[in-house]
């Protein structure tokens, strides 16, 4: 839930400059609309007060319910292997505190979010109502179902690791799609970019990653 800063607003959006620069940009992330997102999105806004001076540190940080916040690199890496559009229509699967959220939504059209812990949803709606994101829709339900009546969607970002290729959401994917997801491989996780084409999926292995599991229902 967003309180009291634990830094002045203008330390804390120095600190923003600086992680870009150095922890993003510095890197291999060129997109200009996700370094402007990274930029715009106050992460220490998403995060429990208690841990905010940890905001802008490359390293993920815990949310509650064994749940984390990506590390800024990981959040910017993956928006940038969506190829978001301004106008596309992008599916979050695991909303967390909604900072991936926040970034999604400063680029793309519509973004529509399913978070099956209700208690991190209430703190994400909450965080991005307070920030004045209006282009975002969320749900508490089984990300793993997406949200068919909102389909197809132009990317699907999955933020936990999948155990198996998630063919239900592949489903909702409009023809020329991408999905990002860390993927459970026999050589440990790894994140994928899944493409759909006339032909069928593409299949792209990036680099190896480390997220909490996907939650499944057990019924």
């Amino acid at each position: 839930m967003i309180g009291d800063s634990v830094f002045t607003e203008e330390e804390y959006e120095r600190r923003r400059r600086e992680m870009v620069e150095r922890q993003i940009a510095g890197r291999d992330v060129t997109d200009r609309n996700v370094l402007d997102a990274m930029r715009a999105v106050p992460r220490h806004r998403f995060i429990p007060e208690q841990r905010r001076s940890d905001a802008y540190v490359d390293a993920p940080v815990a949310i509650g319910r064994q749940q984390t916040i990506s590390q800024p690199y990981i959040v910017a890496s993956m928006t940038e292997h969506l190829q978001l559009q301004p106008r596309d229509r992008v599916l979050e699967i695991g909303t967390g505190c909604g900072y991936q959220t926040a970034v999604l939504a400063e680029i793309a059209g519509d973004v529509y979010s399913i978070e099956r812990i209700a208690e991190l949803a209430d703190q994400a709606r909450e965080n991005l109502q307070q920030l004045g994101y209006h282009n975002v829709s969320l749900k508490i339900g089984d990300g793993g179902l997406g949200w068919p009546e909102h389909a197809p969607f132009d990317a699907i970002i999955i933020t936990a690791a999948a155990p198996r290729m998630p063919e239900t959401l592949i489903d909702q994917l409009a023809l020329g799609g991408r999905m990002v997801l860390p993927m459970m491989t026999s050589y440990g996780q790894q994140l994928v970019r899944l493409t759909r084409r006339e032909s069928g999926i593409e299949e792209e292995y990036l680099y190896a990653v480390r997220f909490v599991p996907m939650l499944e229902d057990t019924e």
